[in-house]
């Protein structure tokens, strides 16, 4: 991309905010708004205080793992501070040195990245597009690699983004040695000491860990991800290993090898170049094996492919699913599989018996794979709607509700069970922020009391990202495109 196309990029909604939200969430002409009131100009000019000292900067989406207690922050930083950092990194210059950058990381054929983030040329999501890379790069060319090497390792990075010690951007772009001498430290001329100091604001001065959530995060991700790969050519080349392939996409490595000493040596760099950068590999999902195809292909895939996958009777077909996601919870397959349930759902036209029992299976699945919520609320929504009488409908809505209410950090699933009771119920409540801004109320997404222009404080209002005349068009059963990543059945 040219610097204009990526701004272009990074600036579009759906690369501000990468995962599952209604459609009536629209965060396009905010950003825009924004962009246009910091063209040519410094935020740093325009504040009343230091960001740093502020709570509650971005706006943060608790995200449940597993049912229990293990849970994953999705943000929604702060859009001014997004705002200038796009501006920053798209100035001609910079953009520039980036590029640089990351094909300098990339010297090494035999060490891959395969997870730089890609944009659509089609119709569907640049997410959709993203995932279909990891299938044909990953996936298949593991597969491939089975002619060549005779082992396979895997291996990945504890809470990587959470981990990512941010002064190790300026020692990716500039070289640790130049940005420890004293005059460079938090020089502004130094792009990664400019990105150092937006990922400081945003999390109230630390300097460990960056925001999940959007794909300008995952692309600053990639530039320290790509220094470790460069850092550990030069460690594996001192070692004299040269027999192998790295296939790494994000914090995921599959090492290629013909003999597991081989396999165990690059393991150990991997982990001696995480040390280095403050990251540690995550001893479960380490191993190597001999089994190169079937290890390349994920278990959840190989384990769905061998089952029988459907039912004439949509109860026992959920049965199925059922299970595959009690042995492989928030797995892909899982996700797959409600997929074609739901466009199955939806062909059918008469009424739909043991509704009552089918919406339990959905809610258990939905307990411990947040991949699934989405789908699982359009699935939801069709089973209600097949209800007729309209007590009935509310009172299992509200069993839902409570349902999940014993379920800690549950926010990015109370937007999607916003969605399907608000055409039903009107008197469940849910505690997460943006829910409360569609029934209406005053809410705080981003704390701004550190911004004294007064154009920005506005461009800021929360009721610019709800779209009321999307929401009132909306119908009450969840239609494919709104919750499916794929247009066809291909992938």
């Amino acid at each position: 991309m040219s610097d204009v196309e990526a701004r272009a990029f990074f600036l579009k909604g759906e690369s501000y905010c990468n995962f599952d939200l209604p459609p009536y969430f629209e965060f396009d002409a905010l950003l825009a708004k924004l962009s246009g009131i910091l063209a040519g100009k410094n935020l740093g000019t325009m504040l009343s205080g230091n960001p740093r000292d502020y709570d509650q900067l971005n706006h943060t989406i608790l995200n449940n793992k597993d049912g229990r207690f293990a849970w994953r922050p999705l943000q929604l930083t702060h859009p001014a501070l997004y705002v200038s950092l796009v501006h920053h990194l798209t100035e001609p210059a910079n953009w520039d040195l980036l590029q640089k950058r990351l094909v300098f990381f990339a010297k090494n054929p035999q060490i891959q990245c395969l997870s730089l983030p890609v944009e659509s040329q089609s119709t569907q999501q640049d997410k959709a597009e993203q995932v279909l890379q990891w299938w044909q790069e990953v996936e298949q060319r593991s597969i491939e690699l089975s002619l060549e090497y005779e082992y396979l390792a895997h291996t990945d990075i504890t809470d990587c983004y959470g981990s990512i010690y941010t002064h190790s951007v300026p020692w990716a772009l500039h070289k640790r040695s130049v940005m420890k001498r004293t005059e460079n430290r938090g020089n502004p001329a130094f792009l990664g000491n400019v990105i150092d100091h937006h990922l400081q604001d945003l999390n109230q001065g630390q300097t460990n860990g960056i925001p999940q959530g959007s794909v300008l995060m995952d692309f600053l991700a990639e530039i320290v991800l790509g220094y470790a790969d460069f850092i550990l050519s030069t460690k594996l080349k001192k070692c004299q290993i040269d027999d192998y392939k790295i296939l790494r996409y994000r914090d995921d490595y599959r090492i290629f090898a013909n003999h597991p000493t081989h396999c165990e040596e690059i393991i150990k760099a991997i982990s001696e170049t995480m040390y280095f950068l403050g990251m540690k590999l995550q001893p479960s999902k380490t191993g190597i094996t001999s089994e190169v195809i079937r290890h390349s292909i994920k278990a959840d895939k190989i384990d769905w492919i061998g089952r029988k996958q459907f039912e004439k009777d949509l109860q026992k077909h959920l049965v199925l699913i059922h299970d595959l996601s009690r042995k492989h919870p928030n797995s892909g397959s899982t996700m797959r599989a409600l997929h074609e349930f739901h466009r199955r759902l939806l062909r059918h036209k008469d009424n739909i018996p043991n509704v009552r029992p089918q919406i339990s299976l959905v809610v258990d699945i939905a307990l411990n794979s947040p991949k699934v919520y989405a789908t699982i609320a359009a699935i939801i929504s069709k089973l209600v709607c097949s209800i007729k009488d309209v007590s009935e409908r509310s009172e299992i809505l509200f069993k839902i509700k409570k349902r999940f209410d014993r379920v800690p950090n549950t926010g990015h699933l109370q937007v999607w069970l916003q969605r399907i009771s608000c055409h039903h119920e009107k008197g469940i409540e849910y505690p997460e922020a943006l829910c409360k801004l569609v029934e209406g109320r005053t809410v705080q997404l981003w704390n701004s009391d550190w911004i004294s222009s007064k154009k920005i404080k506005s461009a800021l209002s929360p009721t610019k990202i709800f779209n009321k005349k999307i929401f009132n068009e909306l119908k009450p059963i969840i239609q494919s495109e709104e919750v499916q990543l794929f247009e066809s059945h291909s992938l």
